[in-house]
């Protein structure tokens, strides 16, 4: 091949794994106990609690359920209701402690959702293993899920 096929392949592979990059929902390099530290203050300022999601960008139910929570209406809906963070799991070695500190949410597979109060207490979270299936769940199941999690009583 010429110089300039290679160029053109390379070019290629760069911008589809740029693209691809973009589109994973989890940041696996991302200071997760830091990310949730932050979104409690803006929580507490704004009298929001935090919907932390934990997940991987290799677990489809993950990147389903994160189109989802992107998507219309719920997106606006979390938007103005909580604080969101996204926790890497990893293959179940990153950010264990944090899971750990709010019930061990995923025990039962991942995604798992947990919403925290200003004292990391947990006001409501799925069941083990409830979100582990969400490629075979409607989008309007997520959404009935998520209004039930967002309904938990506050601590105030």
């Amino acid at each position: 091949m010429s110089g300039r096929v290679w160029l053109l392949v390379l070019c290629c592979l760069f911008s589809g794994s740029a693209a691809m990059a973009r589109e994973l929902p989890y940041d696996d390099n991302a200071d997760a106990p830091a990310q949730v530290a932050a979104a409690i203050q803006a929580g507490v300022r704004e009298h929001r609690p935090v919907l932390l999601i934990f997940g991987a960008n290799w677990c489809p139910d993950c990147r389903v359920l994160a189109k989802v929570l992107a998507s219309a209406p719920l997106a606006e809906r979390l938007a103005s209701s909580v604080e969101l963070v996204k926790v890497d799991v990893g293959n179940f070695d990153h950010n264990m402690e944090l899971a750990m500190s709010v019930g061990n949410p995923i025990a039962g597979g991942i995604p798992a959702a947990v919403l925290i109060g200003p004292d990391r207490q947990v006001l409501a979270s799925t069941k083990p293993g409830e979100l582990a299936d969400a490629r075979k769940m409607s989008g309007d199941g997520i959404v009935a899920l998520f209004d039930r999690l967002l309904a938990a009583p506050r601590a105030h």
